[in-house]
């Protein structure tokens, strides 16, 4: 009797102990339904979800504003040396992506490297400004090539491109790479590989997989714009993208990589950007303003915080010189120049002894005392102000030892659509000129348009083309929805 009484004691103990296990059980799994899914399945699924029927006017206006810019970078740059060493390991491989300028053929992946550093190498393409700065038109090659090798349709192309400067841009918006030494090409990992496997026609699962391949085999380093500047600084989103579009192939083939690539133990919010919040829900599209729409398109070839610098410089020249006889002798008077930027701009332009003496184009356009003295006395910055005679100017070099460089916390607390510089310049007699410029025609608040891409358009063409072939190009790019073969446009742009 008493066994059987112990028995039913421990059935019901069994019976509770059964009831609260599932009951805790049932908690673990309905915690489990509520966290997020992870970041890469979540931008694979706004990726593969996105259609052209998504794009309202302005965005697909401005998708094909930036692939004019973009190309004619790409053409002003063809035959600086570091352009032709990557198209010359590019012609090296066959394949069905066109390096631009060229007939020549190569894999997409190297198309998107190759042709990727020709737009970039001049740093006179498109910026984005959020907590670090990008130049989301670096994924536009990588698109272009995918989009031939594929035979994508130009409705593809444009969507692809939108989606990698969306991708691209908000990560910028939530992650400061910069504050932990790393470089902004992190983000062209996930953008590319999105937009390359979206060509491809790659399922979520697959997109997501991209995203884990491509972000685990390139993180590039902060040393590239810090310090002297080599060629890199104009080849490293080049070397990214190619990189994405590796990985989207792979992941096609069936590859799987490491995950959760952001979220995990020893992923890249642990390892390389800190935590953030990315919600992509509010991303473009459904009613959500895309975010190209809030990129700038450069007037002059230098870094983005020395833009408004090349117009406060010039202004303050006119200034000082206004009714002299000659010009470099009233800007002699100047006894020093203080120039304000943000924080940004102070660690990207105006710190290390390299900025003071440039030796490379690359450090030069990075350089804000440069920018500013070579604008004060020419006028103007252009590729021709990099020449290295004209790094090598004594009277530039001289007038340099006279300005100082600092941050403006209230400058810094406007970067944003504004990308804010002051220059003041003391003269010998005490007098003081100074010039405060927010932002400049091609700024996001300003954006470019069909007038002035053309113009910089054609600028960068220059003589290379007859200017009836210059007005048919841009005939078919400004329709560039309307293209039925892609690689025939490109045939077009042989240099």
């Amino acid at each position: 009797m008493s066994d059987a009484i112990d028995s039913k004691k421990f059935s019901r103990r069994g019976i509770v102990a059964g009831i609260a296990a599932l009951g805790v059980y049932g908690l673990a799994r309905n915690a489990r339904a509520a966290e997020p899914r992870p970041l890469a399945e979540r931008l694979a699924a706004y990726a593969a979800a996105l259609r052209y029927e998504d794009l309202d006017a302005a965005t697909i206006e401005r998708v094909k504003s930036h692939v004019i810019d973009t190309l004619g970078c790409g053409i002003a740059a063809f035959d600086e040396r570091p352009v032709r060493v990557c198209r010359d390991i590019a012609q090296s491989v066959q394949g069905a992506a066109t390096i631009i300028g060229t007939t020549r053929k190569t894999s997409p992946d190297l198309a998107a490297f190759a042709n990727g550093a020709a737009g970039r190498y001049y740093d006179l393409n498109d910026i984005y400004v959020g907590k670090v700065t990008s130049h989301p038109s670096d994924h536009i090659a990588p698109c272009i090539a995918v989009a031939e090798t594929e035979r994508a349709s130009a409705h593809d192309l444009i969507v692809a491109i939108a989606v990698a400067y969306e991708i691209d841009c908000r990560l910028v918006d939530a992650l400061d790479l910069s504050a932990r030494g790393w470089d902004s090409p992190v983000f062209s990992l996930p953008a590319v590989a999105l937009a390359a496997g979206k060509l491809m026609k790659l399922d979520q699962a697959k997109l997501t997989e991209a995203v884990n391949l491509a972000i685990n085999d390139h993180i590039a380093m902060g040393q590239t714009r810090t310090q002297v500047l080599s060629d890199w600084k104009g080849l490293a989103d080049g070397e990214a993208s190619r990189n994405a579009v590796f990985a989207a192939m792979l992941a096609r083939g069936g590859l799987t990589g490491p995950a959760p690539i952001f979220e995990g133990r020893l992923g890249l919010f642990k390892l390389v950007s800190g935590e953030a919040n990315i919600d992509v829900g509010k991303f473009g599209g459904h009613g959500n303003p895309f975010r190209i729409n809030q990129c700038g398109l450069k007037a002059y070839p230098a870094v983005v915080y020395g833009q408004t610098a090349i117009v406060a410089a010039t202004a303050v020249a006119d200034e000082v010189t206004k009714g002299a006889p000659d010009k470099v002798a009233a800007l002699e008077r100047i006894a020093s120049i203080d120039i304000a930027t943000s924080k940004r701009g102070l660690q990207q332009t105006g710190t290390g002894p390299e900025k003071w003496a440039p030796t490379t184009r690359d450090t030069a356009d990075h350089s804000m005392p440069y920018i500013a003295a070579r604008a004060m006395f020419d006028g103007d910055i252009t590729n021709e102000s990099y020449a290295p005679a004209k790094l090598k100017d004594p009277r530039i070099l001289a007038f340099m030892r006279k300005i100082t460089v600092a941050e403006d916390p209230a400058l810094t607390a406007r970067v944003g659509d504004a990308v804010p510089t002051r220059i003041t310049a003391i003269l010998a007699d005490g007098q003081r000129v100074s010039r405060e410029v927010n932002d400049i025609a091609g700024f996001s608040g300003k954006p470019m348009q069909r007038p002035d891409i053309e113009r910089k358009f054609r600028a960068n063409i220059g003589k290379r083309w007859p200017r009836q072939k210059t007005d048919a190009v841009l005939q078919s790019l400004w329709t560039l929805e309307n293209t039925r073969d892609i690689g025939a446009l490109l045939a077009t742009l042989t240099v």
